[in-house]
């Protein structure tokens, strides 16, 4: 479950500024550390913790690797990697240079449907001030409290 508390800003700009809005945002994001994830891997498998440590380093090195030379890295049931660069717009053909065009390359994942899921079933609640308890959503959804809006600025 992700819980959500409710938070205010006033705008600064645009046509509602001076005006002050409410949304959404995480409470904490919980995390699955390293030692946590090779323990439950070890468990569901009769791999040894150095095993599991040992592989997901080499998975990390060799990963790297691979988006090193431009390729796309495919991770079984979990998703691919890729490599994403975009340009900028120029008003000649000679000004479409490394340096001038291209910007920094950025690391795409692209879930898999088991992922994609995973995360769609997900539970969210938002914590109203003063209540202290969420209302949890329909996991998938995004709606619940407030209607479809919810979680969007």
């Amino acid at each position: 479950m992700i819980e959500f508390e409710v938070k205010s800003r006033i705008l600064n700009i645009g046509e509602r500024k001076g005006q002050t809005v409410y949304y959404a945002a995480p409470k904490s994001q919980q995390r699955m550390t390293n030692k946590v994830l090779v323990d439950r891997i070890v468990r569901e498998t009769s791999l040894s913790a150095g095993d599991v440590s040992n592989a997901l380093i080499s998975l990390s090195n060799v990963v790297c690797e691979a988006l090193q030379m431009g390729m796309s890295v495919d991770l079984a049931e979990l998703g691919s990697f890729r490599l994403t660069v975009s340009s900028k717009m120029m008003d000649t053909p000679e000004e479409v240079t490394v340096k001038g065009a291209l910007n920094t390359p950025k690391i795409t994942f692209t879930p898999k449907k088991a992922m994609s899921d995973a995360a769609k079933a997900v539970e969210l609640s938002i914590e109203r001030p003063g209540s202290g308890t969420g209302t949890p959503t329909t996991p998938g959804t995004g709606s619940g409290e407030g209607g479809a809006d919810d979680g969007e600025l």
